[in-house]
């Protein structure tokens, strides 16, 4: 690029550098910014007098404050713009080995500002300045999300409350992030949760909240010196904002009690983050590995008496004592839910009275099970129920040593019992599939290994009974057809990819056929070249 050094073409203000300093130190922004916001603002100026389909550049010295106005031109192989591009003839003309692609400048006099070109001037300044500071301000709090921070109340709008955070930034939490029947007012100091930051064209939005699960575990990190140190660990939180709150802990110092050291003496500690929370009870649970443990843990204050896991499901059924039913799901369900939200189990709670009335029921059940199948008395079906046979796949693939160690069962009874228990299955097996046949499941799809008779004949109920029906299915519809305790997410995506597995084959094929005709034409072509040829 040429640079114009000529006196009568400069003319110095090193008062700019004065003004860009003060700007630069009072916004917070790099100097360089405002300095290129200032050559924008006199390049605009440049542009209004001259005329503004010039490319008019400015240029303010670093050291000296010197201001340099030209025009440029560029010398281009074909001309799109007569005004600011010339030819490499009519360019060599002005300037001797001027190439293709460099600009010819010619300096231009002294811009005399008057008032609307010191107004543009000033407003592209202003502009400017201001797009830097929220560059620095978002690319300051980008990185402080899930950090706690001060503020002071600047004002509050239809209940969304503006905090002022320092540095001219401004942040914002939402009505639905405030705790509940909570009330500001202005120049209140206020401490909040950074949980998102996003770049918008009016400046970066600064997303804050009290009622997030992870600004009470900040709280507690900044209490808790342990915590802080990282000898206690926070596992998890739950909270119904300005009402409960539950917080899981664990300590990788066997000597150190998390739960103690999380309350603190005379329970200053967790008393401290009570009050920046409105008084918002803390249940501090120790965490388990065990889920059984840790979801009796988070019952709390609830006892319990037994507890049953169902892991493919993610659940769990916990027995209490009738006594301690209303405790331990709480008013309005708020435990239990803070429990099941702390865990990331189903809990399912039960009186001691609910669970032996199912028990009695699921026994008879399957007692009759056992009789309508096997044809047995009720005394033989209950003995059956009783060592923990639930159905009738159990009796017949049993091996008979098992069986036969039941109180009164020989292997010959034994051996019966498994007979006929497989009877009744290929009855069952015979049953169903002609029921699958008749309701038009194809051949393919009772290919597909995961579904049983039961599953098919439900499929052409809800009629799908192609491959492609099948591969069509989300994982939850394919569950919700064959009910959702037969079949979890997992078998359930697994049976559908198998299904689509002859969409991939159908693709390769004709890749195949393809590849397979683009040979044939070369060799036609060949031929026909070697037919010139000769």
């Amino acid at each position: 690029m040429e640079t114009n050094t000529e006196s009568s073409m400069i003319y110095t203000h090193p008062e700019l550098l004065l003004v860009a300093d003060t700007v630069a130190r009072e916004k917070g922004i790099d100097r360089e910014e405002v300095l290129e916001a200032m050559e924008q603002a006199i390049q605009k100026a440049g542009r209004s007098k001259y005329g503004h389909e010039h490319d008019i550049r400015a240029e303010i010295d670093r050291k000296s404050g010197e201001i340099r106005l030209a025009r440029y031109v560029e010398v281009a192989e074909e001309i799109e713009n007569e005004i600011t591009q010339t030819t490499l003839n009519e360019a060599r003309r002005r300037k001797e080995g001027a190439e293709i692609g460099e600009f010819l400048v010619d300096p231009l006099p002294p811009i005399d500002f008057g008032r609307i070109a010191a107004q543009t001037a000033k407003q592209v300044i202003v502009q400017k300045v201001r797009e830097a500071e929220r560059k620095r301000q978002f690319a300051e709090f980008k990185d402080r999300v899930s950090e706690v921070v001060n503020g002071m109340v600047k004002r509050v709008e239809f209940g969304n409350v503006i905090v002022d955070l320092g540095g001219r930034a401004e942040g914002i939490i939402r009505r639905d992030e405030c705790i509940p029947r909570e009330h500001f007012s202005n120049g209140d100091r206020v401490r909040s949760y950074i949980y998102d930051v996003q770049e918008e064209p009016r400046g970066p939005q600064i997303f804050l909240s009290r009622s997030h699960p992870q600004f009470m575990a900040k709280l507690f990190t900044q209490e808790v010196p342990e915590i802080y140190d990282g000898i206690i660990e926070i596992k998890s939180v739950a909270r119904d904002p300005g009402s409960r709150a539950k917080i899981a802990v664990i300590s990788s110092d066997s000597s150190i009690d998390p739960v103690g050291a999380c309350v603190g003496m005379r329970g200053s500690r967790v008393q401290a983050v009570v009050a920046e929370l409105q008084g918002e009870k803390i249940d501090i649970i120790q965490w388990s590995l065990d889920p059984a443990t840790f979801i009796v843990n988070a019952l709390a204050p609830a006892e319990v008496s037994k507890v049953v896991l169902d892991e493919e499901a993610n659940r769990i059924e916990v027995v209490v004592p009738d006594d301690q039913l209303s405790l331990a799901i709480g008013r309005r369900g708020q435990n239990v839910r803070l429990a099941s939200q702390l865990t990331g189990w189903d809990i399912d709670i039960l009186t001691d009275a609910e669970e032996s009335e199912r028990r009695v029921e699921e026994f008879k059940v399957r007692s009759q099970l056992f009789i309508d199948s096997l044809d047995v008395d009720e005394v033989i079906a209950q003995l059956l129920v009783t060592e923990g046979f639930s159905t009738i796949e159990d009796v017949a693939f049993v091996p008979i040593e098992e069986l036969s160690t039941i109180e009164g069962f020989d292997e010959d009874v034994a051996e019966e019992l498994r007979e006929r228990g497989r009877q009744y299955l290929e009855v069952r097996e015979a049953e169903m599939e002609e029921a699958r046949k008749a309701s038009g499941v194809s051949d393919e799809v009772s290919d597909v290994e995961g579904l049983s008779a039961e599953m098919l004949v439900a499929l052409g109920e809800n009629d799908v009974k192609s491959l492609d029906d099948l591969a069509d299915l989300a994982s939850d519809e394919l569950r919700e057809i064959v009910g959702e305790g037969n079949l979890n997410e997992d078998n359930a995506n697994e049976i559908i990819m198998a299904a689509r597995a002859h969409w991939f084959e159908d693709e390769e094929t004709e890749k195949e056929g393809e590849a397979g005709d683009d040979e044939k034409a070369a060799d036609t072509e060949e031929k026909l070249e070697n037919s010139a040829e000769t």
